[in-house]
């Protein structure tokens, strides 16, 4: 009996010590994945805390408001992101971040109230068209919700909020909204909450921008609904943006499928780039962030899928196609985030089949496949 009782006493103490090293593990991985960000919202002349203030990092699921003190806290995956903050009547911030973003902890934002843009009260004075969505209506739609079949399940819940505005001396539409345009992307099962900025097309150069900040938040579905969600969404993710940088961060560009060839600028021929990670065009910066380098353009061809038809037939292009072809115009040195996300956005323009997915295509930074 006493010598059972000393083995069972033995036993108990490893199976808690060996607890124990699991759940300091387990502690260390979470750590080693996730960072926190936490801080307060103040307002800039009163120093006075802003309780209700909408805290998010766009194209992500992940948001909150402030508490009464102002406090705001977000888990995130490691990487990058656009961290917003918006309050009504004062200015929105928006705060590149990142898990190696010194103070990252004790943010203190202080928000300054909102001044009239005197451009866009002369837009709205003399240029907005009556009937805009009679007129623009579908090039709105195309142009940034897209032409995909996803994009056939894209409902806006409050269109009476964009207005349209047209110069006829500039040749430039231009489009606002007048408060969050709020979305229902059927097809991947998530609602979208959209501060629009701006909308622009100049018919000059036949250049369309538009900037803003989406905020994702999951629907609530049956098992059907989530099930035929998951397969739409692994089917948007393959060969889009988010997965070629992911994968080219990573190093895994060829077993993801993708192949790199670089544009002439002279001649617009294209020429295979054999090894994407030599230092002329990648490095590694600031511990795990890739810098891409080039100058100019790039052909990113994705071997492991074919075109949808829509995009084959909108393009003039041949049903036996087999390989998506985009295209990235880089301006400036670019850095990619493990998560995918990259910096500065504004430096990347996609032609090509990165081009013709928009809204209706696009996912969060904190969606993984599987």
């Amino acid at each position: 009996m006493i010598l059972l009782s000393k083995g069972y006493s033995k036993s108990c103490r490893m199976q808690k010590l060996l607890i124990s090293i699991f759940l300091l593990c387990v502690g260390l991985f979470a750590q080693s994945q996730n960072f926190l960000v936490s801080g307060k919202v103040l307002d800039a002349t009163t120093k006075q805390p802003l309780a209700g203030a909408s805290v998010f990092c766009q194209n992500t699921t992940v948001g909150t408001v402030t508490k009464e003190g102002g406090e705001f806290k977000l888990l995130m995956n490691n990487g990058g992101y656009d961290l917003v903050i918006s309050f009504s009547g004062y200015e929105t911030q928006s705060l590149r971040i990142s898990n190696s973003t010194p103070d990252i902890m004790a943010m203190v934002v202080e928000m300054k109230p909102k001044e009239k843009n005197l451009e866009e009260v002369a837009i709205a004075v003399s240029n907005e068209v009556k009937d805009g969505w009679d007129k623009y209506g579908t090039f709105f739609k195309e142009n940034f919700i897209g032409r995909t079949k996803n994009s056939e399940q894209f409902v806006i819940q409050n269109p009476d909020a964009i207005h349209f505005y047209f110069s006829k001396k500039k040749n430039r539409l231009k489009i606002l909204a007048k408060e969050d345009l709020i979305f229902v992307n059927n097809a991947l099962g998530y609602k979208i909450k959209y501060a629009m900025d701006s909308f622009t097309h100049e018919y000059a150069t036949g250049i369309t921008t538009y900037t803003g900040y989406p905020f994702f938040e999951e629907l609530q579905g049956t098992d059907e609904q989530k099930a035929s969600w998951k397969k739409n969404r692994e089917e948007a993710y393959f060969g889009s943006l988010l997965h070629f940088m992911r994968s080219y961060h990573d190093s895994t560009l060829k077993k993801a499928g993708f192949k790199i060839e670089l544009v002439d600028s002279k001649t617009s021929q294209s020429k295979a780039l054999n090894d994407p990670y030599d230092t002329t065009y990648f490095n590694r910066v600031e511990g795990n962030d890739a810098e891409l380098n080039f100058q100019g353009q790039l052909r990113v061809v994705y071997m492991n899928k074919k075109p949808e038809s829509l995009y084959l037939q909108a393009n003039s292009l041949s049903p036996n196609t087999t390989v998506q072809i985009s295209v990235l115009g880089l301006q400036e040195p670019v850095v990619i985030e493990e998560n995918g996300y990259y910096y500065d956005q504004q430096d990347i323009l996609s032609y090509g089949y990165w081009g013709w997915q928009k809204m209706a295509d696009l996912l969060p930074y904190d969606y993984y496949p599987g």
